[in-house]
């Protein structure tokens, strides 16, 4: 273990130095005891300076619980007919892989009776590719896997168009020049909206997430930034905004805050979904399904 994992390390190793520096100015007055007191500080200096061994906590393992990624996106300028569904199930914290769930079967229905079945098409992978996608049309989520049934009931959400996208230099809480990108779109006047903006990089390890509604700012234009010390002159920033629902943004406002921005991290307790297990409610299914009209940018960095 590093000395900076320790709780108040620095605070711990500063005590020792002081002491181990007062020990050798006045060695000659001390005896014999104070000696050795010196000597084993100054061998605690060293020790905690130099351990990097890593320790593996012991932690304990909850039940496990099958998580379905159901997100559905109408790009515009695009059909939305081909969907991805993906199901897995949770793993201890140390496991280097995340389970996949295979044979399950998956369908989604719309408020019309059209049925569109998603077939799997690798390990936990489902796709459809006749998928119809219609703004405030209801849907309803239906999964059968490993003996337990599944369903979640949510309306096709729009999303209004970027207009622009903006750069310029602004200082972080540090003082150090950041680029940072600005992106426009305008609010429709007549209807409550919710926004969930992700950004993708190659400077980023994995998505960044943003979420905004429309309180303040019901039928203006409303203007999203971004910044990160490492983006540069030169990368391609990846931004896909959606439409979402009330609903999806309450939970993805818990998850953001759970996680410190970063859904991939792991929230100190499950939040729950919109999933039904229909066979027990108690075993729900983790995730959220969300069908969401977004538009895509990918502007590169001046």
């Amino acid at each position: 273990m590093k000395l900076e994992d320790y709780p108040s390390s620095e605070l711990f190793l500063e005590f020792l130095i002081i002491l181990n520096f007062n020990a050798m100015n006045k060695l000659k007055k001390y005896n014999v005891m104070n000696r050795a007191l010196a000597f084993t500080s100054l061998i605690l200096v060293l020790f905690f300076s130099s351990c990097e061994d890593v320790v593996n906590l012991d932690l304990e393992t909850g039940e496990t619980q099958i998580v379905i990624d159901a997100e559905i996106v109408w790009k515009k300028g695009t059909a939305g007919n081909e969907q991805t569904i993906k199901i897995s199930k949770t793993a201890p914290y140390y496991n280097g892989s995340t389970p996949k769930v295979s044979g399950a079967q998956v369908r989604v229905e719309n408020g019309n009776g059209d049925v569109f079945t998603f077939t799997e098409t690798a390990a936990g992978v489902y796709k459809c590719t006749n998928f119809v996608p219609v703004i405030n049309m209801d849907y309803k989520l239906f999964v059968q896997a490993e003996g337990q049934s599944f369903t979640a009931v949510e309306k096709l959400t729009s999303a209004t168009p970027i207009d622009k996208v903006e750069q310029k230099i602004v200082p972080d809480f540090g003082g150090k020049d950041v680029i940072e990108v600005t992106f426009y779109y305008k609010d429709p006047a007549d209807q409550v909206n919710f926004y969930l903006t992700d950004y993708q990089s190659e400077f980023l390890i994995f998505p960044e997430y943003e979420i905004t509604n429309d309180d303040f700012y019901n039928g203006n234009e409303i203007s999203t930034r971004y910044s990160h010390e490492d983006m540069k002159p030169g990368n391609t920033l990846n931004i896909l905004h959606r439409g979402i629902s009330k609903n999806f943004f309450n939970y993805m406002k818990l998850i953001l805050d759970a996680s410190n921005s970063n859904p991939f991290q792991v929230p100190p307790g499950n939040i729950r979904g919109n999933i039904v297990n229909t066979n027990n409610a108690n075993n729900y299914a983790l995730g959220y399904f969300r069908l969401c009209e977004a538009d895509a940018v990918s502007y590169v960095v001046k």
